[in-house]
């Protein structure tokens, strides 16, 4: 069928967890049976990803006491809470208007989270230390956030105003990022420019935004909120919100029947009976947000339910997890040493690949620790974790730490 003839509920039927999952299932049954361009798959070396990521969490998490892969993590330096610090000394008026502040500040320091590069680093005042990747964008984000950068009203700093980001310039973020010549960031025009489209979707969209407070990424607590009628929510219900909500700010990206797909991109093997075919939904910065989210939501008294919903995250320290241990293998050993754009048919194959072998690993490592999807999630499998052991897979093949597969960044993807 050809994409003209999309409908509206086609293109929704791709903005949810399930079509992420449905889609890298296909994928993953394509790599068994040896139909992939640029991988295969090797079952038999999960084992050895298990052993790994469970030799992480008994070093990080011996008690299993594992919280979730959020945001929230990398606001943490040497055990100590950049952000409870700073939140345990404002007189919240109510739990909402906390939830509010951190739904700014997660929103915003997420789409700031795309890869950094091997060379960035952020100087942290407070411990000392240069801090670069996932962590030093977080550390950046929170100060920018905590010293009002993004807020109009100098005696209200913990607040994101979506007028100023509609304006907000690459100049500010290098200020805030410390982006020099010798410190370059990836993707810093990309990061800004994502801000200004969050700032102008917010300032379109006020029935979502600012139904209790001036358009701010806050306001979608109180939508999801109303939608929860005040008691509970499903975490795929948090998602779907987020990328209907969201979904128009990102650049240079598919569309179908005038709905903007977000983290989706094209792969000529994946066959469906009706317009979505050809189509692989990814999602993962947003899914990533939407781990985040659940924190804020449960403090303000929300129940947040079928957490396991949602997927794994398809971004280069799980992927590169698989590639390093040999779950995945190049058919092209020399496609490791060319760089990639995020959209080509390798790059697509090897994070919705990702994603349906974090399924199978989260099986084999809740059997080997006697727990079910309850109480070993997978929001918590990401951080205890996959995530940790793809970092540590990296940094003893490649000095620098660096993917096993180069991907071309455009800071808003990874």
């Amino acid at each position: 069928m050809a994409l003209t003839a999309a409908t509206e509920h086609d293109a929704l039927s791709l903005l949810t967890a399930q079509a992420v999952r449905s889609r890298a299932k296909l994928m993953l049954e394509l790599g068994l049976r040896g139909e992939l361009t640029h991988f295969t798959v090797h079952l038999d070396r999960m084992d050895d990803v298990a052993d790994a990521v469970l030799a992480t969490i008994a070093r990080a998490y011996p008690s299993l006491d594992i919280p979730f892969h959020a945001r929230w993590r990398h606001f943490v330096v040497d055990g100590a809470d950049c952000w409870e610090k700073i939140a345990s000394a404002v007189s919240w008026p109510d739990r909402a208007a906390r939830a509010r502040a951190e739904f700014d500040l997660a929103i915003v320091s997420v789409l700031l989270d795309a890869g950094a590069g091997a060379a960035w680093r952020y100087k942290d005042a407070a411990s000392g230390k240069a801090i670069g990747r996932s962590e030093g964008l977080a550390l950046a984000s929170l100060d920018m956030f905590a010293s009002g950068a993004f807020s109009n009203n100098a005696h209200d700093p913990f607040r994101v105003d979506a007028d100023k980001l509609a304006e907000f310039s690459a100049s500010s973020l290098e200020r805030g990022f410390q982006v020099s010549a010798n410190n370059p960031l990836v993707g810093l025009e990309g990061r800004a420019d994502l801000l200004r489209r969050l700032g102008r979707q917010m300032l379109s969209r006020k029935d979502i935004f600012g139904q209790r407070d001036t358009p701010r990424p806050g306001g979608l607590f109180d939508h999801l909120v109303a939608q929860a009628g005040g008691k509970a929510i499903a975490a795929p219900s948090i998602l779907r919100e987020v990328l209907l909500q969201l979904g128009p700010i990102w650049p240079s990206r598919l569309s179908l029947a005038g709905v903007s797909l977000g983290d989706c991109w094209k792969h000529p093997e994946i066959k469906t009976d009706n317009a979505t075919i050809g189509l692989v939904p990814l999602h993962k910065l947003s899914q990533w947000l939407t781990y985040s989210l659940i924190e804020p939501l449960q403090r303000a008294g929300l129940e947040v339910n079928d957490i396991d919903g949602l997927t794994g995250l398809a971004e280069y320290r799980n992927g590169g997890l698989f590639v390093d241990l040999g779950a995945l293998a190049l058919r092209d050993a020399d496609d490791a040493e060319r760089a990639h754009e995020v959209d080509s048919t390798l790059v697509v194959e090897w994070r919705s690949l990702t994603v349906a072998l974090l399924d199978r690993l989260a099986e084999k490592v809740r059997t080997r620790l006697h727990r079910d999807a309850t109480s070993l999630p997978l929001a918590s499998l990401l951080e205890g974790g996959s995530w940790a052991a793809g970092r540590a897979a990296a940094y003893a093949r490649r000095a620098d730490g660096s993917p096993p597969i180069k991907v071309i960044s455009d800071g808003t993807v990874f």
